[in-house]
């Protein structure tokens, strides 16, 4: 088989498949009961970071949190939540909130119980949350004081993440007894995130424990002997931003982020990559479609620290990559392609010599097959011929919630 794949395109003649040509991720065995949190925390404590290195930083309020109080807050926030709530393996929490210094924790807590985070949009409508609500069913919400009120009465109610009792709960010292005997399997469902898919209604796509992992460990990059710095402003409602702000947790890297209420001010991120010294910058591709062509301004900014300009969503043109290029000469675009049901991004461009080429999705993410088909027979296509586009591996989604006619329509039989 090894023989038959071939050495530029991944694409094996026998079987009609493109295979990645990344070295081969290890993952924990499928069996083993390992939650996404406690994945993270075993790449932590590989190369754990110095206990003064910033964690998180809000760039709005300066706000940071430590690792030593990362890791402080959520064993915390877990036991509270299992303790006050009753909170157990299988429940679904809302999470209704823009950007939040304390929304990884969050979500690194709820993911050690085997909780469901179900995370919408806090600009949705009321009528797309309550349907979201009706694919999700949560017995828990956490939002914004700002957002709170578009929610109705949940079992266990409504908790104000940037509120006083919130914070109490990541502060009362309860122990880890409350937490004893939960035991996450890899398989379990640990997000329900929300995609049109092809056709039809909003649907939930159900990602477990393993499809994160998957994910995370395929992104992770060198470990340097300096903390590097990534900026997220992309909202980690979304595959993306939760991807990003947990990968860079994992690798005991400082997330930034900003808050998600205001207009995004461009003179505010090229302040923020000056002051914190970012290496990392993960953007919408509206936005590096206006950096790109804000020379005048970006010039009024030490930008030396920035490596990466990290692109999803949508494709660039050839000239806002020239412009960029020509702007920022030393740093790389990395673009990427993906789904909320591929848990982000399944094909990227990663490192100095894939960013380079221009206009490229970039290659097939580590453990990961894909084939090229024609829609009309299901016949697999050779390389260079358009088609639809099938993916398999531990990115793939479990499917879509309580509906196995959609689920059954994009998982096939090859998995």
């Amino acid at each position: 088989m090894a023989n038959a794949v071939h050495p530029n395109s991944g694409f094996c003649s026998k079987t009609m498949t493109f295979h990645s040509l990344r070295p081969p991720v290890p993952l924990p065995p499928e069996s083993a009961p390992v939650s996404l949190t406690d994945f993270i925390f075993s790449l932590l404590n590989s190369s754990p970071p110095s206990p003064t290195a910033a964690a998180i930083i809000d760039a709005d309020t300066r706000r940071r949190v430590l690792y030593p109080e990362l890791i402080f807050r959520l064993e915390n926030l877990a036991s509270s939540l299992r303790a006050q709530f009753g909170l157990s393996k299988g429940d679904c929490a809302l999470v209704f909130s823009p950007n939040n210094i304390y929304t990884p924790i969050l979500y690194l807590s709820l993911f050690s119980l085997g909780v469901v985070i179900s995370p919408i949009n806090p600009a949705a409508m009321v009528p797309e949350i309550q349907h979201q609500i009706l694919l999700s069913k949560p017995v828990i919400a956490f939002a914004s004081s700002d957002s709170a009120h578009k929610l109705p009465l949940l079992k266990h109610g409504i908790v104000n993440i940037d509120s006083v009792e919130f914070e109490s709960l990541m502060e009362n010292q309860r122990g880890k007894k409350e937490r004893a005997g939960i035991k996450v399997k890899q398989s379990d469902v640990a997000t329900i995130l929300y995609s049109s898919g092809t056709t039809g209604p909003v649907k939930g796509v159900a990602l477990t424990h393993r499809n994160w992992t998957a994910n995370i460990a395929g992104g992770m990059r060198p470990v340097r002997t300096i903390q590097t710095v990534g900026y997220c402003t992309v909202p980690l409602f979304h595959a993306y931003g939760m991807v990003l702000s947990l990968r860079l947790l994992a690798s005991g890297e400082c997330l930034v982020i900003t808050g998600g209420n205001r207009r995004f001010d461009m003179r505010k991120m090229y302040s923020v990559l000056e002051e914190y010294r970012v290496s990392q910058l993960a953007l919408a591709a509206p936005l590096v479609v206006t950096m790109a062509g804000d020379a005048e301004v970006m010039d009024g900014y030490d930008l030396s620290s920035l490596e990466v300009v990290i692109c999803g969503g949508a494709h660039l043109s050839k000239s806002t990559i020239e412009r960029l290029k020509n702007r920022l000469p030393k740093v790389q675009l990395a673009q990427s392609y993906g789904l909320t049901e591929t848990t982000g991004r399944v094909f990227a461009t990663l490192g100095p010599d894939e960013t380079r080429t221009e206009g490229a999705t970039g290659k097939l993410m580590a453990n990961c097959e894909a084939k090229v088909v024609d829609p009309e027979t299901g016949a697999a296509l050779p390389p260079m011929k358009p088609g639809e586009l099938w993916v398999r591996g531990d990115l793939v989604m479990k499917g879509y919630v309580d509906d196995e006619e959609a689920t059954a329509a994009v998982l096939g039989r090859e998995g």
